[in-house]
């Protein structure tokens, strides 16, 4: 499956996303009301680092979602395709090896790495089920993958109130502090767009990852899909 086609070609998901990096953190805890945090505390706790172990964290932005791994002593390696978020995360954290690369063509051998992990990035990737297939291919056998994404509240009257946030509230809210505040509108599109929980599982499966599950963050409005390779 696909990435709905929102009218962006990779090259222009990249700028956008280029554009929004001096504000990211700070436009994600506003629009999330700090939600954001605490679902970083739940993929730390999924993926489970031991000390070290190579874990791969993907569409990893400025790193923030790296840091608690490499203070559990494990060695993370924050990549992302978009250089402006490269840039900004390595200005704040030098001490973490940022790497540029495409979800659909990773610059990693084949089994390289104990754990990979992407949170909020999978729906950007041209192909989310050659991204799924890239993950499986750099890592090892019995290796973990952790996928925090957007997904579909489980109780409808309070999806109609989500959807409605989306796509009236969150871009109005980013104009106020986003450096970027039109990107938000793709942005609440593609959240829109994308598949629910079982649909996700379904994906990760064909991308041939087993023992597939999932929990739901903040009543279905996050997901958390755990498999194995």
């Amino acid at each position: 499956m696909a990435r709905a086609d929102l009218g962006k070609e990779p090259g222009d998901v990249r700028r956008m996303f280029d554009a929004v990096a001096r504000r990211y953190d700070l436009t994600n805890d506003v629009l999330s009301l700090g939600q954001d945090r605490r679902w970083r505390t739940r993929v730390f706790a999924a993926v489970a680092p031991l000390p070290g172990e190579l874990i791969l964290d993907l569409a990893a932005g400025t790193g923030t979602s790296s840091v608690p791994f490499a203070e559990a002593g494990a060695t993370v390696v924050p990549c992302d395709f978009s250089l402006g978020m490269l840039q900004v995360g390595k200005r704040a954290r030098p001490q973490l090896p940022f790497t540029a690369g495409d979800g659909t063509r990773l610059p990693f051998a084949d089994g390289t790495f104990d754990a990979v992990t992407i949170s909020f990035g999978l729906r950007n990737i041209v192909d989310p089920g050659a991204g799924l297939r890239e993950l499986r291919r750099v890592t090892r056998p019995g290796g973990r993958l952790v996928v925090c994404e957007f997904s579909h509240p489980t109780w409808k009257p309070f999806r109609t109130v989500y959807v409605e946030y989306l796509m009236k509230a969150l871009p109005a809210v980013a104009r106020a502090v986003s450096s970027s505040p039109d990107a938000y509108v793709y942005l609440a599109e593609s959240i829109r767009a994308w598949p629910d929980q079982a649909g996700l599982a379904r994906l990760i499966e064909d991308a041939g990852w087993s023992e597939v599950t999932w929990s739901d963050l903040s009543g279905g409005i996050v997901a958390l899909h755990h498999a194995r390779a």
